[in-house]
């Protein structure tokens, strides 16, 4: 991966949830650079180039992370807590994006720094909808940290 800004990083493991969102997102020219990936352990290695991505220039981070929570090897739970805890990652926005309307999850993810917690929509067009807010949001009105 070269070393580019990149605006979105979506880390999500279902990958017809994940095809639905960067379709949303670029079918409205919110975002060119966006990078998916699959695990939460591909994301901590993305983020702290570590492992894959060893090499990567951390320096450059995304606008906001796209976050869900139930995924295999690291869980979005611990992800956050990972990144929220580093000085190099706390100030990145993260939307945790999940099923989970579970109380405790969207407390705990709060508490652990989530700058959001959005259930996604059933249904395409709402889904859709929702991502394109989330883009506007985060992309175009959202005053990032320098």
């Amino acid at each position: 991966m070269e070393n580019t800004e990149v605006e979105i990083v979506l880390v999500e493991d279902n990958p017809h949830d994940a095809e639905m969102t960067i379709r949303a997102l670029k079918k409205n020219n919110l975002v060119n650079k966006i990078v998916h990936l699959k695990d939460g352990a591909e994301a901590l290695d993305f983020l702290f180039g570590t492992g894959p991505y060893e090499g990567r220039n951390t320096g450059i981070k995304p606008k906001v992370i796209l976050l869900d929570l139930k995924m295999p090897k690291v869980d979005g739970i611990d992800v956050l807590r990972k990144l929220k805890s580093e000085a190099s990652t706390k100030t990145i926005p993260v939307v945790v994006l999940t099923s989970s309307s579970e109380s405790p999850d969207v407390s705990l993810c709060y508490e652990l720094g989530a700058n959001s917690y959005i259930v996604k929509p059933v249904g395409f067009e709402n889904f859709s909808k929702s991502i394109t807010d989330l883009g506007l949001y985060w992309l175009v009105l959202n005053q990032p940290l320098r």
